[in-house]
């Protein structure tokens, strides 16, 4: 019966590819050890470089503690989205031998938080690199960019740690439909952590044709019932207020950038004509700084985001009195510049900056933008006086 995989040859000879078995384990193992990017099932991104960052490889070992029977598996990974991912390969055909595969996934995701913590993690990471001979810091700038801040990254790893964020993968040549049904069903019930399965299928070219080869990842468990569930749980997380907040903040971000919003916030809070209105979003949610005029009109100050930014809602100041007249404008502009923050120069259509809370640590910086902030809120009350 003929596969349905068919490859065009440069000389225009269309080639039928067989299905084929992968004889052993470690062939797969070699080729994901290649290809880690078939983890994502069928959406391999062909211009990314590294989608995962390898925290412990093939015949790696495990974390050096004493629970070595847990990391019995073959790889683990991190995502651009710092969610830890274990992998486990099993080309069994003894259906229950894959069923204790995905509960070993599961007795791993159980106990992630008490005994998966940040620091063996990166750990793990340097020791591979050094495993392979690469510089970890090489590695991380190939893995999200040279402009990227790695110790946000580490940081987002400790937050998905201790939430629970977690995602478990059975590779396998073949999933079969019980097996299938049943990791849809599991991972329907789970969350934050996520249960799937990828199946890559072999196809390799016959005769003359023999040294060609396909391989078709598929992703099993990621159903429409099971991202709805995911979805609607997470639009809850993200609701915050001043305790979620700043328990977020202290695991996301530095000591410093948390003081920063913590004393915003308390400066905010000091004053009788602003308000703290938080918005939601797990990557740009935060609280506005808003101050309420007396005749009724409102005007956002700036932005605090869980991500450790500092946003300068120029868009907003753009409409006010009096700050929407050119005068007016460049004269807002020059008190901002003068305590290191630019605004766009057409107010029209320029975008808001959007600073590092850790550019406002040094007190004197700190105490200037307050005092920016006061000038401006004195400006609008002098207009409508």
């Amino acid at each position: 019966m003929s596969s349905g995989i068919y490859l065009v040859r440069d000389d225009g000879r269309l080639v039928e590819m067989v299905e084929q078995s992968y004889g052993s384990e470690a062939l797969l193992e070699e080729l994901l050890e290649l290809y880690p990017n078939l983890l994502n099932g069928e959406r391999v991104d062909r211009e990314a470089l590294d989608e995962w960052l390898v925290i412990i490889r093939q015949d790696g070992g495990g974390f050096e503690d004493s629970r070595t029977d847990l990391w019995a598996s073959n790889r683990i990974f991190l995502d651009r989205d710092a969610v830890p991912t274990l992998v486990e390969i099993d080309c069994s055909v003894d259906p229950q031998i894959r069923q204790g595969t995905v509960g070993h996934l599961l007795t791993a995701a159980a106990s992630v938080s008490l005994n998966w913590p940040v620091e063996s993690i990166l750990t793990q990471f340097e020791a591979n690199c050094r495993e392979v001979d690469r510089d970890p810091e090489q590695v991380f700038e190939a893995f999200l960019g040279h402009d990227q801040d790695e110790e946000r990254f580490w940081q987002q790893v400790k937050t998905n740690l201790q939430a629970g964020r977690i995602r478990l993968v059975l590779v396998s040549d073949q999933v079969s439909d019980e097996l299938s049904r049943m990791i849809e069903f599991l991972n329907e019930q789970m969350d934050p952590a996520e249960l799937v399965a990828i199946e890559i299928k072999q196809y390799a070219g016959q005769g003359e044709d023999d040294g060609l080869k396909t391989l078709v990842p598929r992703a099993i468990g990621r159903t429409a019932e099971a991202n709805k569930k995911k979805s609607a749980t997470n639009l809850e997380r993200r609701r915050w207020d001043e305790k979620s907040f700043f328990q977020e903040m202290e695991l996301r971000q530095t000591e410093n950038e948390v003081e920063v919003a913590r004393a915003l916030y308390d400066w905010c809070c000091d004053r009788r004509s602003l308000e703290v209105h938080w918005r939601t979003g797990d990557t740009y949610g935060g609280f506005v700084a808003v101050y309420e005029g007396n005749r009724g009109v409102s005007h956002e100050l700036f932005k605090i985001g869980i991500d450790g930014g500092f946003e300068i809602m120029s868009q907003h100041y753009a409409n006010w009195d009096p700050f929407d007249s050119r005068d007016e404008w460049d004269l807002l502009r020059s008190q901002f510049s003068e305590v290191g923050l630019a605004l766009p120069e057409n107010r029209e259509v320029g975008r808001s900056p959007n600073f590092s809370l850790s550019t406002l640590k040094d007190p004197t910086a700190f105490n200037k933008v307050l005092e920016v902030f006061d000038w401006v809120i004195g400006r609008v009350q002098e207009y409508y006086r």
